[in-house]
């Protein structure tokens, strides 16, 4: 049993306003595996003002650079040295499968890496030269940071999700109120141990789990100059909405229904191998997945014959197990969601191929669902538009090349995606076509020194590397 009665408000732990701990329920079987204290209106107010202290004198934003990257090259070492006490709290808390936890790991210090080398390159100030050569005018050009930060983040993936946003605002000199959800508290707490153990000035960082309520509370704080949010899009909206009133800074990065384009060339046996992990990683929990799968007309049931065997293959079950690939839903209200959706979707006419609404034999004490593949779905269908977030694959065919395109753009949606084909360049060809913001060819990984982010209903701005790092600065000219 994990416990933390205390709030990290400022760099240090403080008894909270309220001191009423939450249950924490396993989402594999519903038992209790931890308590937290939870963030109420009056302790964002202390985590504000201690925030805007630091900042406004200058302790922290006044540090040079070099200093700064050293002491998040700090924090990345300690969590590399803790990788896999992460893993197991974020499998205990969120459901996420141990193979996942665990592989994310790497993937969280080349993200750490991309924007500390990003910040050690970074053009914090240049002199520029008159365009007028009998001009005596010169120009200094500043990136500055932009002040208090809050920063919300979802429940699904907590350490990328955090590290994305207070990495790269603290290495650019703001300070940071951390919003988590009440589901992260465990591993979110232990987040706030090793920030505290890297020894930032007072007042830089707090870490509060909190409830939807508190966390507007937050963004609607005049203290708080930037909102850095990643979540639903439907949330997404809300926070825009606020950031608009008061003219703040924001940076949203949101939902997806991403397309995979399997080209008539391409090798279905390893595309759908490549889908394993680019469709269902997460349990499915991910708004990068992969779910709208379209293949050609003339290799159709091939595809969705490759993918029923896959995922029947798949273990589901505890977490915590090694050999499981899909773990639980991380709360009965979200089990109970995709199996609406499954439901929604034979109603709708697709073909179940495998799966359905049913809950895994066994396993009725988890927020378990039973991994889910349609076929004959049409893209208008609610299941191809609209993100379920769970592990459910829906299969559309083309005819062409162009409306392979056409059907992938038709989203409300353009965070992610990927084509596959035996001919490289000419998936490129296809990637360049389509409107979201990250697309991978051949099941790539993402590229953390690349911008992340999303098109139309996916978000606002972009995360990672050099330009992630550049939205948590303003500009200042001085001319001379």
């Amino acid at each position: 049993m994990i416990v933390y009665d205390r709030l990290f408000i400022g760099g240090s732990w403080a008894d909270p306003s309220d001191p009423a701990l939450l249950d924490l329920a396993s989402p594999h079987d519903q038992s209790v595996i931890g308590r937290a204290a939870q963030a109420r209106p009056a302790d964002v107010d202390r985590a504000v003002a201690a925030a805007r202290a630091s900042f406004d004198t200058g302790v922290w934003r006044g540090t040079p650079p070099a200093q700064r990257i050293a002491l998040l090259r700090r924090f990345n070492a300690l969590r590399e040295e803790n990788a896999e006490k992460v893993a197991h709290l974020i499998s205990s808390e969120n459901g996420s499968a141990l193979w996942f936890t665990r592989a994310g790991q790497p993937g969280l210090t080349r993200q750490a890496n991309a924007y500390l080398k990003a910040a050690e390159e970074f053009a914090w100030e240049e002199t520029s030269a008159p365009s007028d050569p009998a001009s005596p005018v010169r120009s200094v050009v500043r990136r500055e940071a932009v002040g208090v930060v809050a920063a919300v983040i979802p429940w699904n993936s907590p350490f990328s999700s955090a590290t994305s946003k207070i990495i790269p605002a603290l290495v650019a000199g703001n300070s940071v109120v951390l919003k988590v959800s009440p589901e992260n508290s465990l591993s979110m707490g232990f987040l706030a141990e090793l920030l505290e153990r890297v020894g930032l000035p007072e007042g830089v960082v707090s870490v509060l789990p909190a409830d939807r309520e508190t966390s507007e509370y937050l963004v609607s704080h005049p203290e708080v100059d930037k909102i850095a949010f990643t979540g639903s899009t439907r949330a997404g909206r809300r926070i825009a909405s606020i950031a608009g009133k008061q003219l703040k800074r924001v940076s949203l990065e949101l939902g997806g229904k991403s397309a995979a384009v399997i080209l008539p060339d391409a090798d279905v046996d390893e595309a759908v191998a490549g889908l394993k992990f680019g469709s269902l990683l997460n349990n499915g929990e991910s708004c990068i997945a992969q779910t709208r799968i379209l293949a050609p007309r003339s290799r159709y049931e091939e595809v969705v014959a490759a993918l029923k065997e896959l995922v029947e293959s798949l273990k589901v079950g505890d977490p915590n197990d090694p050999g499981t690939f899909i773990g639980p839903m991380i709360r009965p209200d979200q089990q109970q969601r995709v199996r609406t959706y499954i439901q929604l979707g034979i109603e709708e006419g697709a073909r179940l191929v495998t799966g359905g609404p049913q809950i895994p034999d066994g396993l009725e004490k988890g927020n378990y669902v039973t991994p889910t593949v349609f076929a004959d779905v049409d893209n208008s269908m609610r299941i191809a538009q609209e993100e379920i977030f769970g592990p459910v694959l829906v299969v559309i065919a083309y005819d062409d090349e162009d409306e392979a395109v056409r059907i992938a753009n038709d989203s409300p949606y353009g965070l992610s995606g990927g084509v596959w084909s035996s001919d490289e360049e000419h998936a490129l060809e296809i990637a360049r076509r389509i409107r979201t913001g990250t697309v991978t060819v051949n099941g790539a990984p993402v590229a953390f020194d690349g911008p992340f982010g999303g098109f139309k209903a996916s978000g606002i701005g972009r995360e990672y590397g050099a330009v992630g790092l550049g939205t948590y600065t303003e500009y200042k000219t001085i001319t001379i």
